[in-house]
């Protein structure tokens, strides 16, 4: 059962478009008899009795499968910094002053804003099953995005930016600034060659082309052969000095949670150790099948969808690192358009290089007008370094800016 409360605002041009304030409240049920499951769901309190009937219904007419089961009663650790009671505090009137709060600093640093937005959300879940497993939580969530156009005499750039954050701890003023300096930074972008050339893969960038592992590790593809990474548990398949985590526990994590949505405890699951992959990610049914135990990846879309196979933080690790000064020529690749396009069983991609800058001896010397990189990235694994020490959250992955000695660049 989960209570969904969220105030959104979307902003177009120089305007708050739309400004909604929205209460769920949801029921949904999953029910498993003879090795079949049925499912439905209401959001309607009084027709629980009826959901329950339909979910009977349901189970009656699919195939029957002995990985059906639901999660046993375990104790569940207790994961922090992840609800801020001061969102019940948190009008309409308040997401509309931070959304004007974005236009207003984008016009003061001379750019114009073409669209936006600001969503504030809680959610409390309650799972219970027949076995026993009685788990609650309360989460709360807070994101603001901004797209700009910068503009100098007839030349214009645009660009973006966005953050988020479990507590009400978000900066609009930062968000907008950033998004200008980038834009204003793009203006008169010049050409580029084509050839492999050092890249630097910024916060954005390096977390949409990292969808296409987050494919390879979901045991659902392991299982189906739709994975390059299904035969190679104990392989090295990265960089020696890199550890990437799946980690549902962490304080402050955009996607943690003390249980997942199945009601298995969550826990921090070593994909790679120091370049060995040693683990995928498994629901309740995808562990049955491959005879393992679940590693508290059942999540649930809404009430309404039943759990899956899904990432929740993923944490790049490094042991080393370079500084950004000590770089002598390279791409500073700020984001990337078109990840949804890398093929998610090969690992190749080719991808349109957003607010792409070369740099030459640790510093930006200018903006490249149009660029595009290709590759794989399970070859990038294997030559990732870290650059510098900051490190951010961008969806569900917490990751530095990322080094790359040669990635093929196409100019324009």
């Amino acid at each position: 059962m989960q209570k969904e409360e969220t105030l959104e605002v979307d902003i177009q041009r120089d305007k708050i478009d739309l400004a909604k304030e929205q209460q769920l409240t949801g029921f949904g049920l999953r029910v498993i008899e003879d090795d079949r499951m049925g499912f439905a769901y209401t959001t309607n309190m009084e027709r629980i009795n009826e959901t329950i009937e339909m979910a009977v219904s349901n189970l009656r007419v699919n195939e029957p499968d002995e990985n059906f089961r639901f999660s046993e009663p375990s104790s569940c650790p207790r994961v922090k910094k992840i609800y801020d009671k001061r969102f019940h505090e948190f009008e309409v009137s308040d997401a509309h002053e931070f959304a004007e709060r974005i236009i207003d600093k984008v016009f003061d640093e001379g750019c114009e804003p073409s669209s936006g937005g600001f969503t504030a959300g809680y959610l409390q879940t309650l799972i219970i099953n027949s076995n026993g497993v009685e788990a609650e939580y309360k989460s709360t969530g807070f994101a603001a995005h901004i797209s700009v156009n910068a503009k100098k005499g007839d030349i214009k750039s645009t660009a973006y930016e966005s953050d988020a954050s479990c507590l009400m701890s978000l900066k609009p003023e930062k968000i907008s600034k950033t998004a200008c300096r980038i834009a204003k930074d793009s203006i008169g972008g010049e050409r580029i060659e084509t050839g492999d050339l050092s890249i630097i893969l910024d916060y954005h960038a390096i977390s949409g082309i990292l969808g296409t592992f987050t494919s390879a590790i979901n045991a659902d593809n392991v299982q189906r052969g739709r994975s390059y990474l299904a035969d190679k548990i104990g392989e090295k398949v990265a960089n020696p000095t890199i550890s990437i985590y799946d980690d549902s526990r962490l304080a402050g994590g955009l996607y943690s949670a003390p249980v997942d949505d199945e009601g298995t405890p969550s826990q921090r699951t070593p994909i790679i150790e120091d370049g060995i992959l040693e683990n995928f990610i498994y629901d309740i049914y995808t562990a049955s099948k491959g005879k393992v135990k679940s590693t508290g990846n059942g999540i649930r879309s809404s009430f309404s969808d039943i759990p899956s196979v899904s990432t929740t933080n993923i944490i790049l690790d490094f042991a080393d690192k370079i500084s950004f000064d000590d770089i002598k020529k390279g791409i500073l690749v700020t984001d990337v358009l078109g990840a949804h396009t890398a093929n998610p069983v090969s690992g190749d991609f080719s991808l349109e290089a957003n607010n792409p800058f070369f740099i030459e001896d640790g510093e930006i010397k200018y903006p490249i007008k149009k660029a595009m990189i290709s590759g794989n990235i399970f070859n990038l694994l294997k030559e990732m370094v870290m650059v510098d020490s900051r490190i951010r959250q961008i969806e569900a992955f917490i990751t530095p800016r990322i080094f790359i000695e040669a990635l093929r660049v196409i100019g324009g």
